[in-house]
């Protein structure tokens, strides 16, 4: 047998050395200040202080009922994470920036939905266990408020984009939905699509399909309080759409990269689209290679969500493809919707940072 020669080990550097440990910690400090953002958004301190002015935490106190002791720490602590503005009499102001980001939950930009998660106990276990296993956590592991910050992540974006943007710009869908068409949302989630899409278009029906049991009823729940009569939802996964239906317009949303099998699920679409039907699939922006995900200033924070998640779902099962968060690129939605018997695709580009839009026909 060919012997290898070892490859030396170098000493390692002082000033490399110092610089990591630096990085290193600065994780632990945003996963800190992760919490702080998720304790301002929950009680409601960035909303108090939107167009507030200079507050100090006497008055903030006054405002929000909360104890002044633990909102100085708190206020002091943002200043220092450079999220607020700190003025010399010990005074704390929420700049308009911030404040899109922060506070003002109807805005595109909003970001701090995004904070507000909870894992169910014994998760990093689970997850642990996952790697020695190959058997990934499925959404409804994650417990029951996963659809709910899912909603609040996503749902700037989708108000803002899929009725007066997205659904003019496929062709002839919008004619249609006005005239009464009959709609699949594949991975509906808690149903926001749907609920909006309900609201615009009344003489089409819409039907919701998502294997979280925890996603479902939260939709039933919400198109209740809507007083929705053309909206139904369905506990069953993508590959079981019902053959004998035949759906003018699919949608599947931020769920390809996350199925299990987004094979069997092109042709369950397949089979059940009508001729003259349109699938529209939004999914995660990302490049066939690393090195091209590499330029991605946040592509550390796509992989530990894949990990944590997305990819975690996608290998829920023994035969899980395990595409991921970044694994249903551009490349790869039009090699699998064409192997699966569709021959047109389109990318769309709209003002959304995170997602591009395909649209697809037979």
């Amino acid at each position: 047998m060919e012997e290898t020669a070892e490859r030396p080990v170098r000493d390692a550097d002082p000033d490399v050395l110092a610089a990591l440990t630096l990085r290193v910690w600065s994780f632990k400090q945003g996963q800190m200040v992760s919490l702080m953002i998720q304790l301002g958004d929950r009680l409601g301190l960035y909303a108090a202080l939107d167009r507030a002015g200079p507050l100090s935490a006497d008055e903030l106190a006054a405002r929000t009922g909360l104890h002044r002791r633990w909102l100085l720490e708190w206020l002091r602590g943002q200043v220092a994470a450079r999220l607020l503005e700190h003025h010399g009499d010990d005074r704390f102001e929420l700049s308009p920036e911030a404040a899109l980001l922060l506070a003002r939950e109807g805005e595109v930009t909003f970001a701090a939905a995004a904070f507000d998660e909870e894992r169910p106990p014994g998760y990093v276990d689970r997850l642990s266990d996952a790697f020695r296993s190959g058997i990934g956590l499925t959404y409804d592991d994650l417990g029951r408020g996963c659809a709910h910050h899912v909603e609040r992540m996503l749902g700037p974006v989708t108000r803002a984009l899929l009725v007066p943007v997205v659904i003019p710009a496929l062709d002839g869908v919008h004619d249609k939905l006005e005239r009464g068409a009959v709609v699949a949302d594949v991975g509906c989630g808690s149903g926001l699509a749907l609920e909006l899409l309900a609201h615009a278009y009344p003489r089409s029906q819409f039907l919701g399909y998502d294997l979280s049991r925890h996603a479902i009823e939260t939709g039933r729940d919400r198109m209740g309080r809507a007083g929705l009569g053309n909206v139904e939802f369905h506990n069953e996964r993508a590959e079981n759409l019902p053959p004998h239906l035949a759906f003018d317009l699919v949608l599947t949303f931020d769920c390809m990269h996350d199925m299990t099998r987004p094979d069997r699920a092109v042709a369950a679409i397949r089979r059940s689209l009508k001729a003259d039907g349109t699938w529209l699939i939004k999914d995660i922006r990302s490049a066939p290679s690393f090195a091209d995900n590499m330029k991605n200033p946040l592509l550390a924070l796509m992989y530990a969500s894949s990990v944590a998640t997305c990819m975690s779902s996608a290998m829920s099962e023994p035969d899980g493809l395990g595409l991921g968060t970044l694994g249903f690129n551009a490349e790869v939605a039009e090699a699998m919707v064409r192997a699966g018997g569709f021959g047109r695709f389109r990318v769309h580009d709209f003002a959304d940072k995170a997602n591009l839009y395909y649209e697809v026909r037979i």
